[in-house]
């Protein structure tokens, strides 16, 4: 064959893929999460599986943030179904005026919907794009929400992709001073196909971490794949940095007894520094912006 004819033999294969209006897709909703999980979550191994729980807790993080939720309790069981409630405001329960749909809806199924856009209802948060709670919803095999507003509870399921069973309803009553929000979700695993089994120490090294970030916060970890001693943990640090220094500290011989420690606020930013001095050579700084690790 001569060179003459390879050359036109690929020129006609190029030939064959048109570029036409019919090539161009628009995907509806969350389907374009689904149909590319990585860019919202890095990646579907093991550590995108648990971004989903970041996703959820930093939510009830944010709201202890802004002075309204003192507890979150995580919980996984048997199955690797996790559920995370908090006793904050509770997500708003009326009807979104540029959906038509419930608010709670709205923040589940819409992309980059969400309360810390214009900062009023959030002056600090982790998560600032509004894609969190939905790409979870997405992710997820199913998922549920429980709110409690009023001495009600609102609740609404979705499934196949986060698709609403039925619109948002009251499904019950409760303690007229109860108030905050329950997320109950399962990973789907067509997503996550390496795995849906969440680790163990992955999960409690970062709620610990939670607390010590956010003093007097009360972060509850249950675990019911494990050991009974394991199965339980609650995390409170009132001391916050000053306790999470002395902890990093506790196998190490100190220099000084006592972690020094100050905090202080200037043109709407706030900074908290705790440092101990150990005899080890090797320094070790961590920081964190809004919870965020700025490795």
């Amino acid at each position: 064959m001569s060179e003459e004819m390879v050359i036109g033999e690929e020129l006609s294969t190029k030939a064959k893929s048109e570029y036409s209006d019919s090539d161009i897709q628009v995907l509806d909703g969350l389907e374009a999460v689904r149909k590319r999980p990585g860019m919202y979550i890095a990646s579907t191994s093991s550590k995108g599986l648990h971004h989903l729980v970041w996703e959820i807790v930093d939510n009830g993080i944010d709201e202890a943030m802004a002075g309204y939720a003192t507890k979150i309790v995580v919980s996984v069981d048997k199955d690797n179904i996790v559920r995370v409630e908090d006793d904050g405001r509770g997500m708003p329960v009326g009807i979104n005026e540029k959906t038509g749909k419930s608010t709670i809806e709205t923040i589940f199924t819409v992309l980059h919907a969400g309360g810390k856009f214009g900062g009023g209802a959030y002056k600090v948060s982790g998560g600032l794009h509004g894609v969190g709670a939905s790409v979870v919803n997405a992710l997820s095999e199913w998922l549920e929400v429980r709110v409690f507003h009023d001495g009600k509870v609102y609740f609404v399921r979705f499934e196949n992709g986060g698709h609403a069973v039925e619109p948002l309803k009251i499904i019950g009553d409760c303690d007229p001073d109860k108030h905050g929000s329950l997320i109950s979700f399962k990973a789907d695993p067509l997503i996550f196909t390496e795995t849906t089994v969440y680790e163990y120490e992955t999960l409690r090294d970062r709620l610990r971490q939670l607390a010590f970030l956010n003093k007097g916060i009360r972060i509850i970890y249950n675990d019911d794949r494990v050991e009974e001693a394991k199965q339980h943990h609650e995390f409170h640090f009132e001391g916050g940095l000053k306790e999470y220094v002395a902890f990093l500290n506790k196998n190490r011989t100190k220099i000084h007894e006592h972690v020094i420690y100050c905090e202080g606020h200037e043109q709407g930013i706030e900074a908290e520094i705790a440092v101990q001095y150990n005899d080890g050579y090797q320094p070790n700084v961590y920081t964190f912006c809004n919870n965020i690790n700025t490795v």
